[in-house]
């Protein structure tokens, strides 16, 4: 089985953004290092969206809704 780097990448950009969110309570922060995430795709790089399983597309699409609430609450939370 060929693992590939992005794997890697992706797994050490989602980790950084939950702890950014979860311990250090930087949710822009953490909104960002998850939206680099996303850059780095998990799954096969060749295969067209239309031609993935659903769960692949659900979890990314997931992970999308997630840097979304990240940032909305970055910015709720920090509006005085």
């Amino acid at each position: 089985m060929k693992t590939s780097f992005n794997k890697f990448l992706y797994i050490g950009f989602l980790l950084l953004g939950l702890f950014q969110a979860f311990f250090s309570r930087d949710y822009l922060q953490a909104a960002s290092s998850l939206g680099i995430g996303l850059a780095f795709d998990p799954f096969d790089i060749e295969q067209k969206w239309n031609d993935r399983p659903t769960w692949q597309k659900a979890v990314l699409i997931i992970h999308l809704a997630l840097v979304a609430a990240m940032f909305g609450f970055g910015i709720g939370l920090n509006d005085k």
